[in-house]
């Protein structure tokens, strides 16, 4: 299993290498770890590393977003998997400034709601494109001109894949 933990600001990758109960192998950003983890309390977690105990509190503050206290020190964390990567990725299908639409993971064209030469509002959606099990519709940002649909029904689209071209409205 392999995420991101971004701590504050920093980002670091984390692996769990193997797992047994409470006994872990993990790696982060390829320094390897084995680490007794048990929750003595919701939310409250001993950590016995190299014979040394932290023990620290996990208290949500969002969808895979956390603060977490030890004894001396506070500091906010998000766990980044790929459905979190996923999810921040998708919010803007489309850049204002780009002139296409396009998905971050690969997916299937679920179904296409515009043609070549529509004139589409800015939040209207133009296109419905199902990945890791979800739906998501991709919106115009700002009003555009549908110049060209790159894909059909039912196509598999790569991530980054120019799906729909924009164009202008002339005024």
């Amino acid at each position: 299993m392999s995420y991101e933990i971004k701590v504050n600001d920093e980002v670091s990758d984390i692996k769990v290498l193997n797992r047994d109960g409470n006994l872990l192998e993990i790696a982060v950003d390829n320094r390897k770890y084995k680490v007794d983890i048990i929750e003595v309390e919701k939310g409250v977690y001993s950590i016995l590393l190299n014979g040394v105990s932290f023990n620290i509190e996990l208290i949500s503050s969002g969808l895979k977003k956390y603060e977490v206290n030890t004894l001396y020190n506070s500091f906010d964390i998000e766990i980044i998997d790929a459905e979190t990567k996923y999810m921040n990725s998708r919010k803007s299908g489309e850049d204002e400034d780009a002139d296409y639409i396009s998905t971050p993971m690969p997916g299937k064209i679920v179904k296409i709601l515009v043609k070549e030469g529509d004139l589409v509002k800015g939040g209207e959606t133009v296109v419905i494109v199902s990945a890791m099990k979800m739906e998501s519709e991709y919106k115009v940002v700002n009003d555009r001109i549908i110049k060209q649909v790159l894909v059909k029904e039912g196509d598999n689209i790569e991530g980054n894949q120019p799906i729909i071209m924009l164009g202008e409205v002339e005024e």
